[in-house]
């Protein structure tokens, strides 16, 4: 079957994971638009339909889904290593909140059609235009859309289920994913986890929760992350003093800085940053979130292999950047080295026909969905809706978390320009401490304005010194690589 049905909307969205689905929601919330969602997958919600079965949110469901709809009941964990902390979303909760905003919001409102398991092919020569390929039936739908095309792909993940290990594997090694963990008949001898982000953490973890000695887990780590304190990052107003501090903390900590590293150093002694291990300085930061709990149990494992990257996998051995660690029989290798959110070169959100969902606050993608929809039905030019949604990266290094604070610092100042947009801002549910500030602003207490107070002083100098170190990094960097490629002259 390859037949062509001519389908048109105000916006053709290319993607149903988490942006794609919060786009839409909003949109559908604050205009009359009209929809097509084109998804290569079977069901909304993007990676967590391939997502490891023990997989949670890193940080609390209150922050993510869709604006509309709560993700879960907003309780506190009585047990287990976030205890005391909001709930966080199961894959199959996550899963769950996205099928139901499909059918029972966005299809009965007749003004969204929904296409899984299509291909989008973009037309070349008519940029409004495309198709979208059935991966089943061969179908083929001509697109076309009014106002535009939404890219909502840019926060696709990469997952070790759907992506191969980087490095070379033999074809009779012995490896497995995360989730392939889940359907082992019997234990291994021992487990090698590859990989030093959050999903080899969550696989840790998970192995010792299942009883698995600390002894019994290898831990091939090439790098040392910094890591953010759950706790302080609660949406909840009985929290709010402790997250508010927090926030004073790292802004008059950035005033005060010398260094990136001696930045780092002063969160870690405020407890906002922590590292697995103390005695390594971190060289990678990506947004991972952990509780105190958890923390306690990834330092169990005393087996760390700080070796350089896994270049190859071989049935007895791993062969790294500097040596070769051997795997004892019966031992098993779980590769969690896929890349997560890639970092990709950034464009303006709003480009004429084309909308790129990127994300214009850290670590937020939801969020930042949400307020491009807002932004996209607010009454603006598109290099007015630009200049309040700098893209904030997907991070990858320390220097990364300046970055993020100053974009999105911009980013900010641009919002609450707007009256309508800051209202929205104060009551959201996706905009998490913005609605914490707008209620303390309304129930202000002697700790909270002091707090505020302090904020206020410290932000402008915070600001102005992030930009400083970042230069002083780039221009450090330069230098570095200017040596590295200056020939070598031989004395006559």
């Amino acid at each position: 079957m390859n037949t062509t049905e001519h389908i048109e909307a105000d916006y053709v969205i290319v993607g149903a994971g988490a942006t794609g689905m919060a786009f839409a929601d909003e949109l559908l919330t604050c205009s009359d638009a009209t929809m097509a969602i084109v998804d290569r997958r079977h069901a909304p919600g993007g990676h967590w339909n391939d997502a490891y079965p023990f997989v949670r949110l890193h940080g609390p469901s209150q922050h993510y889904g869709v604006n509309s709809r709560p993700l879960g009941a907003g309780g506190i964990e009585a047990q287990g290593l976030n205890r005391g902390l909001p709930e966080r979303a199961s894959a199959a909760a996550v899963r769950d909140h996205f099928d139901q905003v499909l059918r029972e919001r966005l299809l009965p409102s007749g003004r969204v059609r929904y296409l899984p398991m299509h291909d989008w092919r973009p037309d070349p020569s008519e940029p409004m235009q495309g198709a979208a390929i059935s991966r089943v039936g061969g179908r083929r739908l001509s697109l076309r859309a009014r106002r535009r095309i939404v890219d909502a792909t840019r926060a696709d993940t990469q997952l070790p289920g759907t992506h191969a290990p980087p490095f070379h594997v033999a074809q009779s090694a012995r490896w497995v994913t995360p989730g392939e963990l889940t359907t082992l008949r019997e234990p291994a001898s021992g487990y090698t986890v590859v990989g030093a982000g959050k999903t080899a953490m969550d696989t840790v973890l998970w192995l010792l929760e299942q009883g698995v000695a600390s002894e019994a887990i290898r831990w091939v780590r090439p790098r040392e992350a910094w890591l953010l304190n759950r706790a302080d990052l609660q949406p909840r107003w009985e929290s709010f003093p402790r997250a508010l501090a927090a926030q004073v903390l790292q802004i008059e900590a950035a005033a005060e800085a010398t260094s990136v590293d001696q930045l780092f150093l002063v969160l870690e002694a405020g407890g906002l940053m922590m590292r697995i291990d103390r005695q390594v300085q971190p060289t990678m930061f990506r947004c991972a979130l952990v509780s105190e709990h958890e923390l306690h149990e990834l330092r169990r494992i005393r087996q760390v292999i700080r070796a350089g990257h896994v270049r190859a996998l071989e049935p007895e051995r791993v062969v790294l950047d500097r040596g070769v660690l051997p795997l004892p029989a019966g031992h098993l290798v779980v590769h969690c080295a896929a890349n997560g959110i890639p970092a990709r070169p950034p464009e303006p959100a709003f480009q004429g026909p084309r909308l790129v969902l990127h994300f214009v606050r850290r670590c937020a993608p939801s969020f930042s969905a949400a307020l491009l929809a807002r932004l996209e039905a607010a009454p603006l030019e598109d290099e007015h809706r630009n200049a309040m949604s700098h893209p904030v990266p997907a991070p990858e290094v320390p220097a990364d978390w300046l970055r993020m604070q100053l974009q999105e610092a911009g980013n900010e100042r641009g919002w609450r320009e707007l009256p309508d947009l800051a209202a929205w801002l104060g009551s959201a549910r996706l905009a998490g401490f913005s609605t914490l500030m707008a209620r303390a602003a309304r129930e202000r207490t002697p700790e909270i304005d002091t707090l505020l107070s302090r904020m206020r002083q410290a932000l402008e100098p915070g600001l102005v010194n992030m930009a400083r170190m970042l230069k002083v990094g780039a221009e450090e960097e330069s230098r570095r690589a200017a040596r590295t490629a200056a020939p070598i002259v031989e004395a006559a």
